[in-house]
This record gives structure tokens, sequence and C-alpha cells, in this order.
């Protein structure tokens, strides 16, 4: 007689510790937290839970999609892995917001070329 999995339902966030539900408006593999952006490397291909490294991947980017669409940016803290994972119905505005626009709080210039133009 074959067994079945148990239907995993939530997973606990890797960085803020919060309880977040497998099911997400926009997506079909929910695997970052909606509250902190914070996600686990579980997956070589989205969904496939194939990867062996398991450590926190850490939001660092907002890409913006050819058809408008955004994408979280992560890397892996232990192996660097880069993934981009798309943003789901109740991911956090502001901390999305935050994201995006953190490279315009911190150029790689002095903000005082401007003054020189």
């Amino acid at each position: 007689m074959p067994r079945h999995r148990a239907r995993i339902t939530s997973f606990r966030c890797v960085n803020c510790r919060l309880d977040v539900p497998t099911d997400a408006p926009g997506t079909a593999h929910r695997n970052h937290c909606p509250t902190c952006l914070w996600s686990r490397h579980l997956d070589n291909n989205p969904g496939d839970r194939a990867a062996d490294c398991a450590s926190g991947m850490a939001p660092i980017a907002i890409h913006a999609r050819q058809d408008g669409e955004w994408a979280i940016i992560h890397r892996c803290t232990a192996c660097g892995t880069l993934n981009a994972n798309r943003v789901a119905g109740d991911d956090n505005p502001l901390t999305l917001m935050r994201l995006a626009v953190a490279p315009l709080a911190r150029p790689p210039f002095p903000l005082d070329y401007f003054a020189q133009l």
C-alpha cells in the first residue's frame, strides 16, 4: 500500500520566526515570509525541494520583470546562491518598498556629485 505524505500547511520563518501559511495568493510555491521576505534555500528549481543547503536566504533586491511583475532576489547566507521569487499577493507592501528603494538610500557615489552638475 503506497504511503501518502501529509501535506505541509505552514512553515516557520528562518528569520523572524513567524508561522507562515504555505498557500499564498499569486504563487503556487510560497517560499518566503510575507512579513520580512526571508526565505530558506530548499529548491534548485521552483517547488522541487531538491536543494541540500537549507540555510536562510536574505532578500537583497527587487527585480521588475518585463511584464511588470516584481520578483524578490534572495541570496543564500551559506552558499551564496541567488534566486528570484515572485512576489505573493500578501507580501508586506512596506517591506517590499523598503527593499526596492534601498539602493537609492545607499548610492555607489557621494550625493555631493550632483551639486557639481
